[in-house]
């Protein structure tokens, strides 16, 4: 059974940082995708940071620069650095995996595994 469980969120006022993180197990498939997405109140559901199996990534044009997506396959862990934080950034944040390859944009429908998500608020 996969389960993706996410951490890190809280509150920080503008310019700061956070580090989210991702546990993830019972993924098995070799290749796959990784992502963050995020949910404002009212938006949908958007794509932020995706990672594939090879390590190659993908930013949405609205945090490049600020966020960095990796993954430890020994911690079978998924991180998002997030450095410059804008309230615009306030969301709640959920990882999600996918079979099969990265594509950009990062579309929600096409992720199976989704964790419960982790709240980011920037003041």
């Amino acid at each position: 059974d996969v389960q993706l469980v996410e951490s890190g969120g809280g509150s920080v006022q503008a310019g700061g940082s956070l580090r989210l993180s991702c546990a993830f197990s019972g993924y098995t498939y070799s290749g796959h995708c990784m992502g963050w997405f995020r949910q404002a109140p009212g938006k949908e559901r958007e794509g932020v940071a995706i990672i594939g199996s090879s390590g190659s990534t993908g930013y949405a044009d609205s945090v490049k620069g600020r966020f960095t997506i990796s993954k430890d396959n020994a911690k079978n862990t998924l991180y998002l650095q997030m450095n410059s934080l804008e309230p615009e950034d306030t969301a709640m944040y959920y990882c999600a995996a996918a079979a099969g390859a990265c594509y950009m944009p990062p579309r929600v429908d096409r992720y199976n595994y989704w964790g419960r998500g982790t709240q980011v608020t920037v003041s």
